[in-house]
């Protein structure tokens, strides 16, 4: 086994007993940067230099027995995560030359925990898209197979976890922009409770739907990430003080008797998903009942009207985000926004303006509360949801890119979990065609542990994290 196939758990034991050093591993991870990183475009910026140089470090404190979550492991962070004194773009010209003066909470926290971050990673522009197509620095590949897409906008932060140039990755999932990569490229993707992860120093795209999140390659990586990352912070009214437990705690807990609810909604009143990921879906669903969930069907009567919902307050957020990057305070102003950013910021400033705010943006907010209700009162029987990611396979890089509203449709299963501010977690369930794919479990705010629970249930029973993009 390399270095770079080994979990973060596994990194930390080894580190710890001395069977290799931090500086090792980190090199291990550049190599395969170095060598991939040309065909599948996963990062804009490598700290290749600043990576060894804290490698060396983490190897001092770990020789003086300091033992810290992260200390030494190399981790990928989004190119959406401010990093102090590293370029950050969005993976926008406009932003080509912006070099923050401090670094986002989540990447304080993973420093100041031991972590070493190799690089920023490629993502659709300013977050906005599904594909990992749209980034003016050139589409990240999937490594499965680069003719296909990854899934965005978290698109660069997957590949760098599945491809072995990382053993996690940071990502931000505002429609499903962590779940969906993680799907399409057999990693583990988690989109915590709204407000769980300070947005603190992250450039943002919806404020009322951005999740901060991360990539692994098993649930319990995941789990010990999120005990990092998770908590109040001062500089994010919306992170609540509600106490973050100890994930890891409850991993092992035998998922029997819980009850799992599937929204006929998503699976068989849902045209748009594929008979191949309704049948991944359905053998989904018979491990979990072998492990002793009960498996129940339920309605979320309003699911229908999250797509449209959310691509009126998602847009309206938008326009009023990127208005600071002017190229006066923010931005390259030789450069101008792509497409989909003036998509977006032309139908947000629309529904926004005087005549049309009642109409639409008001009313989707009307309908937003009852795609919350929906939940709360399916969570009154059922302790968790489980169903597909995407409605279909990963698709061909180019299929979608003069179909906006196609586009769009991916994310049709996704929406409703950040319109409703819940929890989802997404673990590898398979392959179709030879291509990765998932499921998704969503639970009640504040509901992570029961996630983990239930995904590393499912996951060591499956084993398809076992499986490697590198080997096909």
């Amino acid at each position: 086994m390399r270095l770079n196939d080994l979990t973060i758990k596994q990194a930390k034991q080894g580190l710890r007993n001395k069977e290799f050093s931090s500086e090792e591993l980190v090199k291990t991870c550049l190599d395969v940067i170095e060598k991939r990183n040309k065909s599948l475009n996963a990062f804009i910026t490598v700290c290749k230099d600043e990576a060894l140089d804290k490698a060396r470090k983490a190897d001092d404190l770990l020789k003086n027995g300091q033992d810290l979550p992260l200390l030494g492991i190399p981790i990928a962070a989004k190119d959406i995560f401010s990093t102090k004194g590293i370029r950050t773009t969005a993976a926008s010209k406009v932003l080509d030359n912006y070099i923050p003066q401090y670094d986002a909470t989540v990447i304080r926290k993973l420093k100041d925990t031991g972590a070493i971050i190799v690089g920023k990673t490629n993502l659709d522009a300013w977050a906005h898209g599904s594909s990992g197509e749209n980034s003016d620095f050139g589409p990240t590949k999937n490594p499965w197979n680069e003719e296909y897409v990854p899934g965005g906008s978290s698109s660069g932060s997957a590949v760098s976890v599945a491809s072995g140039m990382a053993l996690g990755a940071t990502g931000t999932d505002t429609g499903g922009s962590i779940r969906l990569p993680a799907s399409f490229t057999n990693t583990v993707g988690l989109k915590p409770t709204y407000g769980r992860v300070s947005r603190y120093g992250i450039i943002a795209m919806a404020s009322s739907l951005d999740s901060i999140g991360h990539f692994t390659k098993t649930v319990e990586d995941s789990a010990l990430i999120l005990g990092v990352t998770a908590g109040k912070d001062e500089f994010d009214a919306t992170t609540p003080s509600e106490t973050v437990p100890d994930y890891q705690t409850s991993l092992t807990k035998r998922i029997k008797g819980l009850r799992i609810g599937v929204p006929k909604e998503y699976v068989s009143g849902q045209e748009g998903v594929t008979a191949e990921v309704k049948a991944n879906f359905n053998e989904s669903l018979k491990t979990l009942e072998k492990l002793g969930a009960e498996i129940i069907d339920i309605s979320l009567p309003n699911t229908e009207y999250g797509i449209a919902c959310y691509y009126i307050i998602q847009p309206a957020e938008v326009s009023s985000n990127l208005a600071r990057f002017d190229g006066i305070r923010y931005g390259n102003e030789r450069e101008s926004f792509g497409d989909e950013a003036k998509r977006r910021i032309m139908l947000g400033t629309f529904t926004l303006s005087v005549g049309y705010y009642d109409a639409y943006y008001k009313k989707a907010m009307k309908v937003r509360t009852l795609i919350i209700n929906d939940f709360e009162k399916a969570f009154e029987k059922i302790d968790a949801i489980a169903s597909p990611v995407s409605p279909t396979k990963p698709w061909k890089i180019g299929d979608k890119t003069n179909d906006p509203l196609k586009m769009y449709l991916s994310d049709i299963l996704t929406v409703n979990c950040n319109l409703a501010g819940i929890p989802g977690l997404t673990v590898p369930s398979g392959f179709i065609d030879k291509l990765p794919t998932g499921i998704q479990f969503l639970g009640p705010k504040f509901s992570e542990d029961l996630l983990f629970r239930i995904g590393h249930a499912f996951e060591q029973e499956t084993k398809f994290y076992e499986k490697k993009a590198y080997e096909t």
